[in-house]
């Protein structure tokens, strides 16, 4: 049985834009997707929206659905009450490119950043070796499907365009603490997370857990062990006591010190 659904939906581009109101039949069972896809079919044509597997697993249709960042695609309209005017509008983390659609090159920025997995040598019979322990841990972070809401509701990017440079984002966040607790990678990311990536502004309000549509504990399982981490090598009392140590066993000019020679034993008159 098809009914009629009020619809609120943001067109314009990067020069501007308003809501526009729509109304569109609609059958049970369906999602906000589906709702998008038939005003497209039969009002808006050229209505920009991204969207690939209408599954939930590509992350594509990213939009904020009555100003809470959610999934087209599994955003159900039996979740509103009945004649409720659902209104759609792009993310707002991210530039306008026109509609629904933004440009999320961002984050293919701060991808490009992050040094990849850096894997030791094989053992002797060609293979590599991980506990069952290990695996299960770093898989909660590969459910990642990058639909960005994460970073989208983060307001240290969101409110803040100048943070951008500075700031990887909870998504990235994520990809750090998997690489860096993977027990076989080499590589030693927490300066890098640290600094280039801006880990220290992140202040765990954990508003991208609560987006994530996958359940990621981006923030207690990631964020936080992260900071630990980077705490742990900046503050821990023997890394600290080696550097001083080792500052004190240089010149100024940046030379290691020549060894001191030891004094002649004072001969004692009888």
């Amino acid at each position: 049985m098809m009914a009629e659904l009020k619809m609120r939906v943001w067109r314009g581009d990067d020069e501007g834009g308003a809501l526009q109101d729509y109304t569109v039949e609609v059958s049970e069972g369906e999602v906000v997707l589906d709702a998008i896809h038939r005003l497209q079919a039969t009002q808006a044509g050229d209505l920009a929206v991204r969207w690939n597997c209408k599954a939930g697993k590509c992350g594509s249709c990213s939009a904020e659905i009555n100003g809470r960042p959610r999934l087209l695609c599994m955003t159900r309209l039996s979740d509103f009450e009945p004649g409720e005017t659902i209104t759609v509008t792009p993310v707002r983390t991210f530039p306008i490119v026109r509609d629904l659609v933004t440009d999320v090159s961002f984050n293919y920025e701060k991808a490009s950043e992050l040094p990849s997995v850096s894997l030791p040598p094989r053992d002797a019979d060609g293979k590599r070796r991980m506990a069952q322990v290990d695996v299960e841990r770093g898989q909660e972070f590969r459910k990642c499907i990058e639909c960005f809401l994460c970073q989208n509701v983060c307001h240290v990017i969101r409110d803040h365009e100048d943070n951008k440079p500075a700031f990887a984002g909870p998504r990235f966040f994520l990809r750090y603490a998997e690489l860096d607790m993977h027990p076989l990678d080499t590589h030693d990311r927490r300066e890098l997370a640290q600094g280039a990536a801006g880990l220290g502004m992140c202040n765990i309000t954990k508003c991208c857990t609560e987006v994530c549509p996958e359940g990621i504990k981006i923030t207690d399982n990631a964020i936080i062990p992260m900071k630990e981490r980077v705490v742990d090598k900046k503050y821990d009392p023997l890394v600290w006591l080696g550097t001083k140590i080792g500052i004190r066993n240089k010149d100024n000019d940046g030379r290691e010190a020549a060894p001191k020679q030891k004094a002649s034993p004072v001969k004692r008159p009888r």
